[in-house]
């Protein structure tokens, strides 16, 4: 990694009667490079060894240092915090299950998502499900694993967070098309 540090001298800027060109004077740029490395650690007897003979002699490979530990598992309240890991997966999970729920509903009974939410017919099975989704997606990450560490291929933690996105967008333009139309959005 590097650093460029410009340093610029300006000494005898205010020259009268000469072009700055051809002024001795003229302003000198310099530039001052600072790279910034981090050695390999090494072992604190190779250290001593190569310290201690004077004859130049080839330094061995560095041994290289043990792994981090593994993370300790975040407590309920971090989980859920703001900027944690859950709510937007929770979110995202509850609207695409609901997003499908709504859509089915309406084509198999005919009542917009407005008329589903207004008469509160499924208000059981949505908090049993909200419930459940809530306390399935909270265990693992209690438990310390990520959901990064569960992807593989075409199911990734980011797609799993764009399609709960656009499950989210989704559910607020069905209810906003249901309003402003009047109908329900599947005209069945």
């Amino acid at each position: 990694m590097a650093t460029m540090v410009a340093v610029s001298s300006f000494a005898g800027a205010a020259v009268v009667g000469r072009s700055a060109a051809r002024s001795s004077l003229a302003p000198r740029r310099r530039v001052l490079v600072v790279r910034a490395q981090t050695e390999p650690e090494m072992e604190p007897s190779m250290e001593t060894a190569s310290a201690s003979t004077s004859s130049p002699s080839p330094i061995s490979s560095p041994t290289p240092t043990p792994a981090a530990p593994k993370p300790k598992a975040p407590s309920v309240w971090d989980a859920l915090a703001f900027s944690g890991p859950a709510p937007e997966r929770i979110n995202g999970r509850l609207a695409m299950v609901g997003f499908v729920a709504a859509l089915s509903v309406e084509a198999t009974r005919g009542g917009g998502l407005l008329d589903q939410a207004g008469s509160g017919a499924g208000l059981g099975w949505f908090l049993a499900s909200a419930a459940v989704f809530s306390v399935a997606s909270m265990v693992p990450l209690l438990q310390g694993q990520t959901v990064e560490s569960k992807s593989s291929g075409i199911w990734s933690a980011d797609a799993e967070l764009w399609n709960g996105r656009f499950a989210m967008l989704g559910l607020v333009a069905l209810a906003a098309t249901e309003f402003i139309t009047g109908t329900p959005f599947v005209n069945v």
